[in-house]
């Protein structure tokens, strides 16, 4: 049987879990409530840097030593850091939980050698450089940038290469220390775990940090009509993305949004792919609910040949309005609600799947809901609810970004 536990050390470091007796392994992380929205343009790309350099070795550890205690626990581990959050965690067999746990909250206090931050530079230089490559990555970047403006949700998760080279040693220590501690951070574990046991080894490897104040802060989006063209003759294709307003990670739209976006454009067997995809107009087509904290995104994308960039624009622009004008059908609802219990409960199944969104949630709305609840939650929307987002937002206003071959 799944049960959730909540604790909290002295210091205020929150540790949520939920156990499983018969789960076979056990996931760790660290989730910090910090990513590219909190950094000021002076030190963009920090939270980015700092993942990588958390990996570099602590003031016992080296970064051999770290990369070896993982392998030797044969641990699957890793990190990641988004616009709202950096993660750092691992998978290990329920024996190693205590040196997983040990290793992890090690690399939370790392040493931030100033040779390795010089070293490591050379390398997030070399990964911007490469991205910005790839016209997915490009396109994603303007359009993030020229929807959100002013707003931190607009900032690069990578940083420039200018902000980048700039940044010193001593900056990305400021950031850390005024980040990453109890208040701002939540353990989280899933599978086969003891909640004494794991509150007795926190506090043990954690119990001594400092208690960070920290607040984010939430400006209101200031979202008018865009569009951009940007032309690279090097490309063979023509990309289209359009970013709207939607629910946020803390609005109870935020379900119905999820089904939405399914409905729209599910790789396979949507509107949008049934009107673009199958009929060969586009090679891909895409329509996805972005909840952030205390605001949202739906983003609309396709890639086709240059030729048919208006047409297919043109279509994409008028499957979303086809929703707002001739509704929903209940049937294509309650496909894509079956698609995703499927997929809630094959993620659900693996310890690592159920971490992550203990995380997130705790993270965003510190709430906890098991997969039962989940799938309820799922059950109980209907297809007028679906309607009363799309009717809500109307995708609108609409932020158009193009990129490709040709000059529009």
């Amino acid at each position: 049987m799944l049960t959730f536990h909540q604790a909290q050390l002295p210091n205020g470091l929150d540790i949520i879990a939920e156990t499983n007796p018969a789960a076979q392994s056990v996931a760790i992380a660290f989730m910090v409530k910090a990513g590219a929205r909190d950094e000021s343009p002076e030190v963009s790309g920090v939270s980015h840097f700092l993942e990588h350099m958390m990996f570099k070795g602590t003031a016992k550890r080296s970064s051999e030593d770290v990369n070896r205690q993982f392998d030797e626990m044969g641990a699957k581990n890793n990190a990641f850091t988004s616009n709202e959050v950096t993660c750092y965690w691992a998978q290990v067999l329920p024996e190693f939980t205590e040196p997983a746990l040990d290793l992890l909250a090690d690399m939370m206090r790392p040493a931030l050698r100033t040779a390795d931050f010089d070293m490591e530079k050379k390398v997030i230089l070399e990964e911007i450089a490469l991205y910005l490559d790839r016209p997915s990555h490009t396109l994603f970047e303007a359009l993030m940038a020229d929807h959100f403006e002013k707003h931190p949700m607009a900032n690069s998760v990578l940083g420039t290469k200018d902000s980048v080279s700039a940044l010193a040693r001593d900056q990305m220590k400021t950031y850390f220390d005024g980040r990453y501690g109890p208040g701002n951070m939540v353990l989280a574990v899933a599978g086969k775990a003891d909640i004494a046991e794991l509150t007795a080894l926190a506090q043990k490897y954690c119990g001594h940090w400092p208690h960070v104040n920290v607040q984010r802060a939430y400006p209101a989006p200031v979202l008018q009509p865009k569009r951009r063209h940007i032309r690279d003759e090097k490309l063979k294709r023509h990309y289209i993305a359009g970013l709207c307003p939607g629910p946020s990670a803390q609005d109870d739209d935020r379900y119905a949004a999820m089904v939405l976006s399914d409905v729209l454009g599910d790789h396979e067997g949507s509107r949008l792919y049934w009107a673009l995809v199958e009929t060969g107009l586009a090679d891909e087509a895409d329509f996805s609910f972005f909840p952030h904290d205390q605001t949202g995104s739906f983003m609309v994308y396709a890639s086709c040949d240059p030729e048919r960039a208006q047409q297919v624009e043109g279509i994409l622009l008028e499957e979303l309005q086809k929703v707002v004008k001739d509704g929903l059908k209940d049937d294509e609802v309650e496909r894509s609600k079956i698609k995703i219990a499927t997929s809630t409960v094959l993620q659900g199944e693996q310890p690592m799947g159920r971490m992550r969104g203990l995380a997130s949630r705790w993270i965003y709305n510190r709430e906890y809901r098991s997969l039962e609840q989940d799938l309820e939650i799922l059950e109980s929307i209907t297809t007028r609810d679906l309607q009363n987002v799309a009717n809500k937002t109307s995708f609108a206003p609409m932020t158009i970004t193009t990129l490709g071959p040709s000059a529009l």
